[in-house]
Parts: C-alpha cells; structure tokens; sequence
C-alpha cells in the first residue's frame, strides 16, 4: 500500500481512542457518533485497539467517512508483528495488516511501532523488517522502542535509513526515550501519564513547556499523543495543550 506523504507542516493533538469523558462533555458537540463529537474538537486521533485485534474494511471505510478532510488517524502496529513475532517473519501479517488499514485512505496517518521492553536491537532481522514494511507502506513510521539498545547510533542510523522517527515517550525508561529520534521529518510525542501511568494528568505548567517545544519542533508535522485515559484525563489534557498553541 502506498501512501502520498506530502501533508503540511502543523501540530496535532490526540489522544488514544476518541473517547468524550463526562467531565469535558461540554467542550465536544453534544450530537453525533463519539467519533464525530471528539473530530470537530481534536484534528487526530490514535487507533490502539488494533493491536489485539483487527478491524472489518466497513469499519475503517466508515471511521474515514465521518471525519473532517483534515482529520487523520495513526494506528498501532498488531501484537502479533511486534510482540509475538518480534519483528521476525512477519511479511504475511505486514501485509494484512496494510491491506486492512488501507481503507482508512486518506485519513491514515502514522502506523505506530510499540516494541515490548525486552526487545534489544538485533541490526540484521530489525532492518529486515522494516525492509518489509516499506514494501507496503510508503508513509510516515513511528517506533516507541523500549529498550535501552534502540537508543544508539546503530538504531538510529536504521531508523533514518527506513525513514521512522522514534516516539519521544513519557515516562521514559532512560532519557535519550522522551527526546525525538531517529527520522526527522515527524515528531511523535506519546504522553503515557505521570507518574502513575495511564492515570496521572499533567498540570498547566507541564503543558505549557510542551506546548512551547511542539511549537519549536523543525518537522514538517508534530503529533502529541496523551495515553493517559484510564482516568479520563487524556482529553481534557488535549483540549488545555491546543488553546495553548
């Protein structure tokens, strides 16, 4: 699958999923699908339940229709690929997985790449793999590796070749992780929530010094994705970062 990857230089807010939390219901329009109510307020969204499961065409075909011309969708990467398989032998499930992806047409942006914490670099199957992932996607590749080897000059002069940018991830396990990497052309930044992950808001202040770098950032296009939804702050995160910029 090939993608045209020409897109304007701008900021893009999401969070992961498009859920519309009570407490900042007012802030979305009160009709339409949730997907439609997050879209009118937020130009991205990220797709994670693709990792543990796949999704029908119709339903991808449908998410793309009722978004703005605008709005776009980064999708994780099947377990199966990063964590069962671990990046090895995976050109069948590569190519399902881009031929089922596919239908979100234009709308489909980043494909995400989260590698388990106990995946160290191994140079020959790793290039392999993204090898294989270009012969289907020719469009913007990010990589939140969780290992300390992903971080040196070997995996980034990698990441660059194959054009993938790494995610700058906070928590992060070392702190080479909550800085950008790799390709240059996209800055992806994924807010896990801190210091309890998948829980904790971040306060004005941190906002703020992250709305200052997202502004500051040279690629052509910066993502900031808050994954901090187990408690609902995720969108009220995104809402505060946005009248900031």
């Amino acid at each position: 699958m090939m993608q045209d990857d020409t897109s304007a230089a701008q900021v893009r807010v999401a969070t992961a999923g498009w859920a519309v939390p009570r407490a900042v219901a007012d802030a979305f329009p009160g009709e339409g699908t949730g997907l439609e109510r997050y879209a009118a307020r937020l130009n991205a969204a990220e797709i994670n339940s693709t990792f543990y499961r796949s999704h029908r065409p119709s339903t991808y075909a449908r998410w793309a229709a009722t978004t703005p011309a605008d709005f776009r969708f980064s999708i994780k990467l099947p377990r199966g690929i990063s964590h069962e398989a671990r990046l090895v032998d995976a050109q069948d499930l590569i190519a399902k997985f881009c031929d089922e992806v596919g239908h979100l047409g234009a709308k489909l942006g980043p494909l995400l790449v989260q590698l388990p914490p106990s995946l160290a670099l191994d140079p020959r199957p790793h290039d392999r793999f993204f090898d294989d992932l270009r012969k289907h996607w020719t469009g913007q590749v990010v990589c939140e590796p969780r290992h300390a080897s992903w971080l040196g000059r070997e995996a980034v002069a990698m990441l660059v070749h194959w054009r993938v940018s790494r995610v700058a991830a906070d928590p992060a396990r070392a702190p080479l992780a909550a800085q950008p990497g790799g390709w240059t052309g996209l800055v992806y930044w994924r807010l896990h929530g801190s210091p309890r992950t998948y829980w904790s808001s971040y306060d004005d202040a941190a906002l703020a010094m992250l709305a200052g770098r997202l502004s500051a950032a040279e690629s052509r296009e910066t993502w900031c994705v808050f994954d901090n939804t187990a408690s609902g702050a995720a969108a009220a995160n995104a809402l505060t970062l946005q009248a900031m910029l």
